[in-house]
């Protein structure tokens, strides 16, 4: 049993009316994976009922989705519910419900769909030498003098602590790609799509550890009192106090945003006047914005989990134009998406979308039928009309 609370704001979910208060409720009650399976049931029956009004053929729905409700008894699975509950199709967010995926996709009125493209992430060495990173399998990391200075293993590239006189390597993380690296010193730093960072193979002695981002990562970094951390992104330097953040400076963006997760870091401009000669420190938190025009630095209190999202491979939009939208979307699926809808660029709207289960053409249906936003696919692009 639920209590009538929880209930009212379920139908409230289901019938489009919830608003963020009752979206943040509902998700904190789905934290609990017992109640992740009593609201299962809930969208098993919203479906049935839907589902039937729209086909015909009922009696065959009846049967189908009886079948995977069974097949679902026999094989428990972990279900992870997203935040925001209202902004993502529930078909799409539940992959156990195996059954209404496929009703959807043969039933689909589109018949063209969207092969994205297929780019690979780069490593190039300190003599200029690129090579070819997979995704998958270990091997050894050789740096350009061939001495080996670490593994790959999977989406990661690992370093040692080598003594080795260090060099500065490139990893380039292409669209539609994600993937990790551990540095010399133990800092884990998590690149998302279309992003690269320039480190040394090595950090040396009594020096600052000094790294390069352009785009987006998630930085893990080991605490040493002795060697401060700082990662440079344009015009902008984060020194680090060992600590958990994330960092967003995407040449598209008019600014760079720094969101604290544990620890301390600080802010300053590389550009630096007398006016402009200061840190601005972040707590645990907090978002740093640093406007690349005027060099003005502010922060603001925020909700870390979506900043940081993207690392478990989900979007989570709140409030959010529908151009930064469509950037993201772009980004993470390494697809084109045309707008000719001026109208819709600057318009605002909340979604959560899981990157590695829904398709691009998923996405934008969802979006079709609870925004009512038009679209063809032509030639492989997604045009907006």
């Amino acid at each position: 049993m639920i209590s009538k609370n929880i209930e009212n704001r379920i139908i409230k979910y289901f019938t489009q009316s919830a608003d963020v208060e009752d979206l943040d409720i509902l998700n904190n009650w789905l934290l609990d994976v017992k109640n992740q399976e009593i609201f299962k049931s809930y969208v098993k029956t919203h479906f049935a009922i839907n589902l039937a009004m729209d086909n015909s053929e009922f009696d065959k729905v009846k049967e189908e989705l009886i079948r995977e409700i069974k097949k679902e008894k026999q094989y428990k699975t972990k279900v992870k519910f997203l935040s925001f509950l209202k902004y993502a199709a529930i078909a799409l967010l539940f992959i156990g419900l195996g059954f209404l995926m496929k009703y959807n996709l043969k039933n689909t009125n589109s018949l063209e769909s969207v092969t994205p493209r297929e780019d690979v992430i780069t490593l190039e060495l300190g003599n200029g030498e690129k090579q070819i990173i997979n995704e998958d399998g270990s091997s050894e990391l050789i740096d350009a003098n061939g001495n080996v200075v670490g593994d790959k293993k999977g989406s990661q590239l690992i370093y040692d602590k080598g003594e080795n006189k260090p060099e500065f390597n490139t990893l380039r993380i292409p669209n539609g790609k994600r993937f990790g690296i551990v540095l010399s010193d133990g800092t884990k730093v998590h690149l998302n799509a279309g992003s690269s960072i320039t480190y040394p193979t090595s950090f040396e002695k009594d020096k600052p550890r000094r790294v390069t981002l352009k785009g987006e990562a998630f930085f893990e970094v080991s605490h040493e009192k002795e060697r401060q951390f700082v990662v440079n992104v344009q015009d902008l330097d984060v020194k680090v106090y060992g600590t958990k953040f994330n960092i967003s400076n995407y040449s598209e963006n008019k600014e760079t945003e720094v969101v604290l997760v544990e620890g301390s870091v600080s802010m300053s401009s590389t550009r630096r006047t007398v006016e402009l000669d200061s840190e601005v420190f972040l707590i645990p938190g907090y978002m740093g914005v640093f406007n690349k025009d005027n060099m003005d630095i502010d922060n603001r209190k925020v909700n870390t989990d979506l900043y940081t999202s993207w690392i478990q491979g989900n979007l989570v939009f709140r409030d959010s134009p529908f151009e930064e939208i469509i950037q993201q979307l772009e980004r993470h699926y390494n697809v084109v998406i045309i707008n000719n809808n001026n109208q819709l660029a600057d318009e605002k709207f909340n979604a959560t979308i899981e990157v590695d289960y829904e398709t691009i053409e998923q996405v934008f249906k969802y979006f079709n039928k609870v925004y009512q936003i038009e679209y063809q696919i032509v030639e492989n692009k997604i045009i907006i009309n």
